[in-house]
């Protein structure tokens, strides 16, 4: 399929399937998850092609989301399909935006506000931006990710500006069918070690790490009451789960409920999540407020969400992580943790570190960020 791929075309691949859009037959110019909510069914019930693929950002409208023109649907990404790595140039230039010292002092700032006022979490993140003396293939990119993420959410989108927003996330947001839905909150985070021994003591330490218990706690407990109106039954199990990514160990929480009205869309769920506190905080409100003080750039499409709403309402919308803006020869990275009143500056900084590692080496980069 990314053979295929060409600007503003959309590539989503989860553990389900595999998805191309290719062209815009119908696009929405701007529009909150809330709004176009209410306006992509109408258009959906007539169109050619019965589904919506794209991108919304952190915050605003500027939404990615399009009917295309042409639909491939394809098995989802398996080991040893992808075959060897493509090329993809080194960048001339690497810059951190604020760099390590800067992101540990607003850590510290940040557990400061969080004990001083109702603030209980906010993730605040960095970026990398990379320049190349040449303009880089998205494709390539996506090539490379899919062959070591593929139990989680790989895409590449057009988006309105000409970049592409592109990554390998591992966290869904909602996925819904038919009566059935499901949501797979990830928060408290401990990078992988090449050692198996060290490995396996990592993702230990983080299983019984109070402090990321707790902060992941606050996310699967946000998630719940959102979908509660929505449900006529929830599933919660009462342990995280530990989940592994190429990259980094996560506490992850599998939720599973059943739709009073299994007409309400995939769209509309994810509208009512979107952000959660495992990309944003909590009070949300005042999470979203600090961190337009303490982050020195904005956001974009990161930790928005990505994916697909059919006709019949069904869908998966991933957490976008573990993604980059790429447009020409500028790429922008981004990376953050959730802080807590326990959150250790330097270790939050390394904590970033890690997480930029899955598209650093999807470029064949060994980079430290």
């Amino acid at each position: 399929m990314l053979e295929d791929y060409q600007p503003r075309d959309v590539f989503f691949a989860s553990p389900r399937r595999s998805l191309l859009g290719n062209g815009v037959a119908h696009g929405w110019d701007g529009g909150t998850p809330d709004e176009l909510a209410e306006c992509v069914p109408e258009v959906l019930a007539d169109a050619e092609v019965p589904v919506a693929l794209g991108a919304f950002p952190f915050g605003g409208n500027d939404s990615a989301l399009a009917v295309p023109k042409t639909l491939r649907v394809g098995a989802p990404p398996a080991p040893g399909r992808q075959g060897g790595p493509a090329r993809v140039p080194a960048p001339e230039r690497v810059r951190s935006v604020p760099s390590r010292g800067a992101h540990a002092e607003a850590v510290s700032a940040l557990v400061g506000r969080i004990a001083d006022t109702p603030l209980r979490k906010a993730v605040l993140a960095r970026m990398l931006e990379l320049d190349f003396a040449e303009p880089v293939a998205a494709e390539r990119i996506v090539a490379n990710l899919l062959r070591e993420n593929t139990s989680g959410y790989t895409f590449a989108v057009g988006l309105p500006d000409g970049a592409t927003l592109l990554g390998a996330s591992p966290e869904l947001l909602l996925a819904k069918r038919g009566a059935r839905v499901s949501s797979h909150p990830l928060a408290g985070s401990a990078r992988r070690s090449a050692d198996p021994v060290v490995d396996k003591e990592n993702g230990e330490a983080l299983a019984a790490s109070a402090k990321n218990r707790d902060e992941h706690a606050l996310v699967t407990e946000a998630v719940v009451e959102a979908l509660r109106p929505f449900c006529r039954t929830l599933h919660v199990p009462p342990e995280p789960m530990l989940v592994a990514t190429p990259t980094m160990w996560h506490l992850g929480t599998p939720i599973t409920g059943e739709l009073r009205d299994p007409g309400t869309t995939a769209l509309r769920l994810a509208a009512a999540l979107h952000p959660t506190p495992a990309v944003c905080g909590t009070p949300r409100a005042l999470a979203r407020q600090v961190l337009g003080e303490l982050e020195p750039f904005d956001r974009g499409y990161y930790a928005g969400t990505v994916g697909w709403v059919d006709r019949n309402g069904d869908g998966e919308w991933a957490v976008s992580i573990r993604c980059g803006e790429l447009a020409g020869t500028r790429m922008r990275l981004y990376a953050g943790g959730g802080i807590v009143a326990a959150s250790d500056p330097l270790a939050e900084v390394d904590e970033t570190s890690a997480k930029f590692q899955t598209l650093l080496r999807a470029m064949g980069s060994e980079l430290t960020a």
